[in-house]
């Protein structure tokens, strides 16, 4: 290639550039601006036990939580089987649903007793199916208190048990459109699983979506920090929250200043936790004035959070 040749292919490939240049930018002119999309704050979505609202009959207690702003209903798991159709019936037509089940089996997972477990079983399985139609996020359950004995020891045998139970299970409730959830107590109730980031390893180990956990601010003593304990378990496993004061297990704010659970929310709203957070507990004064200022208490400290 000589002088001429030369310049004439650079002045070529310079004005292709340009034209390629300059209809790129067009393109990106012509690009619209994307909108970030505004993520919803989490809401605090309160349920309540079945014995937390005032009324003599289950309508009268569903009519307060409706007047509360009440959103979730956690019926014990006893008979649940035989009451699917009058739950059914109070909910229809109300902005309340089933938030989890307690518990409500018989025996328990760890029995060494082999009648024992075949009771917890066949009554756990009747629990899940009966939670499944009801559309309940889960069905609770302890593998096993201090006073349930003979009990498995406390080894890695025992856990590798527990997790291949709790996979069968989770698998069972799968079927049935829900999950178990498995609850950690404090150590004078139970001196298996007292922590909440104990609960999401066996979920994890368990191998099965349908098993999860929950935290429980009673029970929750047993943390050095409400914050860490519920990211412990994270967005996959934590499925249920129970709330209760935290001296006495009674309504929150009946212990004075004890009562924060500010932390532990800032932990849910990070988490952009979808599910509930459940009464469970007593009151040592008059329940409709009680549970009306926990419920104040709680909704103020979550925009504290």
């Amino acid at each position: 290639m000589d002088r001429r040749q030369f310049l004439n292919s650079s002045i070529l490939g310079a004005a292709s550039l340009a034209v390629t240049a300059s209809g790129a930018s067009l393109l990106t002119s012509c690009t619209p601006t994307e909108k970030k999309l505004e993520v919803p704050a989490p809401e605090l979505r309160l349920s309540f036990q079945e014995r937390t609202a005032p009324g003599e009959s289950l309508n009268e207690r569903l009519d307060y939580m409706e007047s509360m702003g009440i959103v979730g209903f956690e019926p014990g798991g006893r008979n649940l089987a035989g009451r699917v159709n009058e739950l059914q019936q109070a909910l229809s037509g109300r902005n309340i649903k089933i938030s989890a089940i307690c518990a409500g089996f018989d025996g328990f997972i760890l029995a060494e007793d082999p009648a024992v477990k075949a009771q917890f079983d066949s009554t756990m399985r009747d629990i899940i199916a009966a939670a499944g139609e009801l559309g309940s996020t889960g069905v609770i359950m302890v593998p096993a208190f201090n006073g349930q004995k003979p009990c498995m020891p406390h080894t890695l045998d025992t856990r590798e048990f527990l997790c291949e139970q709790m996979h069968e299970l989770g698998e069972y409730a799968l079927k049935h459109n829900t999950t178990v959830i498995l609850e950690p107590l404090n150590r004078r109730e139970a001196h298996y699983l007292r922590q909440v980031a104990d609960a999401a390893a066996i979920c994890r180990d368990a191998k099965s979506e349908g098993v999860k956990c929950m935290g429980d601010f009673w029970h929750m003593q047993e943390e050095t920090s409400d914050y860490a304990a519920f990211l412990a378990a994270g967005k996959e496993y934590l499925q249920h929250v129970h709330v209760a004061s935290r001296a006495r297990r009674i309504m929150p704010g009946e212990d004075g200043e004890v009562d924060n659970y500010v932390e532990g929310f800032r932990a849910l709203k990070q988490l952009n936790y979808p599910y509930y957070v459940s009464f469970e507990c007593g009151t040592k004064g008059d329940r409709k004035q009680t549970v009306a200022a926990a419920v104040e208490l709680l909704r103020t400290q979550w925009e504290q959070a």
